[in-house]
């Protein structure tokens, strides 16, 4: 079966987790990726380790499959139209720079629409292109507290907690995949590029979902509740008299009357 993207060029200057994730998916689906790295040392998550698979680490491992690697010194002017050249034929960039660092370089969206009209050009940051946070760097941690995950998550009486994985960068960079799929959509219709602004911090309000909403309609705020559900019961974990745990999910009455 060809891959549904196996057409399309993908020119991918980002760094660490939500965009690299983006970039995989598609590449997953048949686009031709080129990553871009900084010569000398590459993506920091290459020394997220241990665990090592030979030199590289099972982090950056976990994000840049089906990816042509080359490396780039974006601050010469040399290095500069190395990008320029590729985005010139590219149909969709990747970026998660602070907001304006790649305009210094005439290497912003307005520089690369320029050349390449059709572009499809996306921006992952902490806080947005525009905003008073916009300078800020974003890490999935702090976003996992500033956002409102980590009042929800953990035991009742316990101290905020994190989710076991930056599920604030992966969600940002599934996201950012169907908004460009949305994109290549009306390119197809329009022939315009467009430029994709997406912030970790709306990615992680955006998916407090039925948390959200619960509190936009009632005004409670949510708090932590362990397994348990807010809105559904039984839909938890229960101990068994052996000491095992069973996870327990009812979503209706229906299923109630059959575990019943």
């Amino acid at each position: 079966m060809p891959q549904a993207l196996a057409d399309l060029k993908v020119l991918d200057l980002s760094r660490v987790l939500a965009m690299p994730y983006c970039s995989m998916m598609l590449g997953d689906l048949g686009a031709d990726i080129i990553r871009v790295e900084r010569p000398g040392v590459g993506d920091e998550t290459r020394h997220w380790g241990p665990p090592w698979a030979g030199e590289l680490s099972a982090y950056y491992l976990c994000t840049n499959r089906n990816k042509k690697d080359i490396t780039v010194d974006l601050k010469k002017k040399e290095g500069q139209e190395i990008i320029r050249q590729l985005a010139g034929r590219s149909d969709i960039l990747l970026e998660n720079f602070l907001p304006g660092d790649l305009a210094k370089m005439n290497l912003g969206y307005e520089d690369i629409k320029a050349i390449n009209p059709k572009i499809i050009y996306a921006s992952v940051t902490g806080y947005g292109q525009t905003g008073p946070y916009r300078d800020q760097p974003g890490f999935d941690f702090i976003l996992q507290a500033q956002g409102g995950l980590m009042s929800i998550i953990g035991e009742e009486d316990g101290p905020p907690m994190k989710v076991g994985v930056a599920i604030v960068d992966i969600t940002a960079g599934l996201f950012v995949c169907s908004a460009i799929l949305a994109a290549l959509h009306y390119r197809e219709k329009t022939g315009q590029g467009q430029h994709i602004d997406m912030a970790l911090l709306d990615a992680q309000v955006a998916w407090l979902a039925n948390q959200a909403s619960n509190y936009l309609v009632s005004g409670r705020v949510p708090r932590r509740m362990g397994n348990a559900h807010p809105n559904i019961v039984p839909y938890e974990t229960f101990k068994a008299k052996d000491g095992t745990y069973i996870a327990l999910g009812v979503g209706n009455d229906n299923q109630w009357k059959k575990f019943s």
